[in-house]
């Protein structure tokens, strides 16, 4: 399958009259660039796009997917997108793409057109988390631990109706000792078990966060950008267990889990998915 990595943003650079420039750059999943180019910003357009692509498409024909992790970028692929019939994935899980602009972000305080202004190649702007609609609120919920050797033995054979389990997550994949302890959560949906499920597969989850504050929370990020707060709690027995679900994410390279069930009978699963930060 060709899958390419893509990003069509503002750099901190200007051309000779001043107008800042947007750079497409365009990777395969290991890192190699396939194409890049240059634009003024004043020429960003869908059509502008669509040409590049077409010129990058010549030298490898056109990819079966498009991945991409910024908003914006994504919005003006999807575009293309539809016509050319690839699909575009919005994904932040883009880490050979991210590489390259780290290091190209160094190159341009290089280049003689570099406005010297603050940037941060992967910086995107984040909404504050929002609560999780009310009607989809389960029973219960507690912080959990599997041993990485059950996880793909445990879920993968399964008749889970919503599995999320991607390769290069699996512990065997990441190095993970079969009896490190994979944190997660455990939701006990009762009778919202499936549409709670079905839409945590909508904002896709990317990962679980414990944030100290007033009150403490346990929040999830989704999507491109998307945070929605899970819970919220004040008793410290929760909070040293949400501290402990940190310190163990740590040991585990950031992997963590979310698992959805109608009840602590341990007979069905509603939904499982393996998370990490991108």
């Amino acid at each position: 399958m060709n899958v390419w990595q893509a990003d069509f943003y503002r750099r901190p650079l200007r051309n000779e009259t001043g107008q800042v420039l947007w750079e497409l750059l365009i990777g395969d999943t290991t890192g190699n660039v396939i194409y890049q180019s240059f634009c003024p910003q004043p020429e960003v357009t869908p059509d502008w796009l669509l040409s590049q692509v077409q010129v990058a498409a010549a030298k490898t024909g056109l990819p079966d997917a498009i991945q991409v992790f910024r908003p914006q970028s994504f919005n003006l692929f999807q575009e293309i997108g539809q016509g050319l019939g690839i699909k575009v994935e919005g994904t932040r899980r883009t880490r050979a793409l991210k590489q390259r602009l780290q290091e190209r972000a160094l190159d341009y305080q290089q280049q003689e057109n570099y406005t010297g202004e603050a940037y941060n190649p992967l910086g995107l702007d984040k909404p504050p988390p929002v609560p999780l609609p009310e009607n989809l609120w389960g029973d219960r919920w507690r912080f959990a631990t599997i041993p990485a050797g059950d996880i793909e033995e445990g879920f993968a054979q399964r008749p889970i109706p919503i599995l999320q389990m991607p390769n290069e997550l699996l512990p065997f994949h990441l190095g993970l000792a079969s009896t490190v302890a994979i944190p997660g959560v455990v939701i006990d949906g009762g009778r919202q078990s499936m549409s709670l499920a079905r839409w945590l597969q909508k904002v896709q989850p990317v990962t679980l966060n414990y944030i100290p504050g007033a009150p403490d929370g346990l929040i999830l990020e989704a999507g491109l950008v998307e945070r929605w707060v899970m819970a919220t709690f004040e008793d410290e027995e929760v909070a040293a267990a949400a501290r402990l679900y940190e310190q163990r994410k740590q040991q585990s390279q950031g992997l963590n889990f979310l698992l959805v069930q109608p009840d602590d009978s341990g007979m069905t699963y509603t939904g499982f998915w393996l998370l990490m930060a991108d």
